[in-house]
């Protein structure tokens, strides 16, 4: 583990994350708990940065990212055995910001996308984005995302 910890460390140091639309809201309810070890420590490292670095670049993809690196679901670049469920959760954020891909302040998307998610009635706008990820009943998603608090 310690050695997956350096590769993810010296990843995150040279270069912009890569997102996929979706990983906005992940970043933010994400608690420390995943889908293995391996996984975990990815997401650690990731949203470590994320939310501490004010200006943390990241670079929005329609495909695998960087926290998709060690997720046992993924089957091959660009392929998780999930697709059709994290496409749909990659458009809805897509829809809500009219999201191209490139290079962003991670902090400008974070706050766009929770104002778009907050001038709902309640969490009805993140539930119709991924209401049905297996992690919206456990995590800290909506909570996170009402009170703004990774948004500097």
């Amino acid at each position: 583990m310690k050695q997956i910890e350096k590769q993810i460390e010296k990843q995150i140091e040279k270069k912009i994350i890569k997102l996929r639309p979706h990983h906005l809201l992940c970043t933010q309810g994400y608690s420390g708990k995943g889908y293995s070890d391996d996984f975990v420590v990815t997401m650690d490292k990731v949203t470590e940065k994320l939310r501490n670095d004010r200006n943390a670049q990241v670079e929005i993809v329609f495909s695998t990212d960087n926290l998709c690196k060690n997720c046992p679901s993924k089957v091959a670049e660009g392929i998780c055995e999930s697709d059709e469920k994290v496409i749909r959760f990659d458009n809805g954020v897509i829809k809500a910001l009219d999201l191209k891909e490139g290079v962003y302040s991670y902090q400008e998307l974070i706050a766009r996308l929770d104002q778009y998610l907050i001038s709902g009635d309640e969490d009805e706008r993140l539930q119709e984005i991924c209401g049905d990820c297996e992690w919206y009943p456990v995590s800290a998603c909506w909570k996170n995302i009402k009170c703004r608090k990774y948004v500097f």
